[in-house]
């Protein structure tokens, strides 16, 4: 299975379209008229449109990717009562719960689309509310091999390294990311996060010292979870 991006100019959103030899499935489909032309030139058959998440900016491009082609939609309940998406290959689905409480991350082969759960660099705002939920989401994430690719909702690098340096100005790592960072092109693999991203290193002592400087709690892992996301 392969996967390629669509970004689309509502709020920097990255969209997708996952495929194999013969069959397609759209996820957060906002560049829907670029979809359906890379479907058409690669003579594929989109079989399915989707989201991570219910949020109006990720579904954009539903209605014109349905008109356009003879796809079947797949609500985030559907999503979440059958656990998985059948291609050509399996495309698992795990419940990420977070950021809304309907988002879900696609996994198939090396990848992750996570949608707004985990950024390059950044996790998204909890509007949900269940901060613990949000938590174990990105706990759940951390477990997959270090050469996972993560592929998000949006493209908000530069920002998110500007965060990082503010938060750490010492991280090396953040400079060398961004010097790399491709536009055209976004992703990061698990490996770089864990080097990137403050909200995967919760239980760092480097981050812990930060969290402690500023005068907020950090005894347990979800205090220091809590502190980190209060810095948002």
């Amino acid at each position: 299975m392969k996967v390629k991006q669509f970004p689309y100019p509502v709020d920097n959103n990255l969209g997708y379209l996952v495929y194999g030899e013969k069959t397609a499935m759209a996820i957060d489909g906002g560049a829907a008229k670029e979809i359906l032309a890379f479907v058409e030139a690669s003579g594929l058959k989109l079989e399915f449109v989707t989201n991570t998440h219910s949020h109006m900016d990720h579904l954009v491009g539903n209605e014109a990717l349905l008109e356009g082609s003879d796809a079947v939609f797949l609500s985030n309940e559907d999503l979440l009562k059958n656990r998985s998406v059948k291609l050509e290959e399996e495309i698992r689905v795990h419940h990420t719960p977070g950021h809304t409480g309907d988002s879900v991350t696609f996994c198939f082969g090396n990848f992750l689309i996570t949608g707004d759960t985990l950024f390059n660099g950044k996790v998204g705002r909890c509007f949900s509310g269940d901060l613990k939920g949000f938590l174990n989401s990105v706990k759940l994430l951390m477990t997959f091999p270090k050469e996972t690719i993560i592929y998000a909702g949006h493209d908000y690098v530069e920002e998110y390294m500007a965060f990082a340096k503010q938060l750490e100005p010492d991280n090396t790592h953040a400079d060398r990311f961004l010097k790399k960072y491709d536009s055209t092109h976004v992703y990061a693999t698990l490996e770089e996060e864990f080097k990137i991203n403050p909200f995967l290193r919760f239980n760092d002592r480097k981050i812990i010292s930060i969290l402690e400087k500023k005068g907020l709690p950090v005894g347990t892992e979800y205090e220091r979870w809590e502190s980190l996301m209060s810095l948002m």
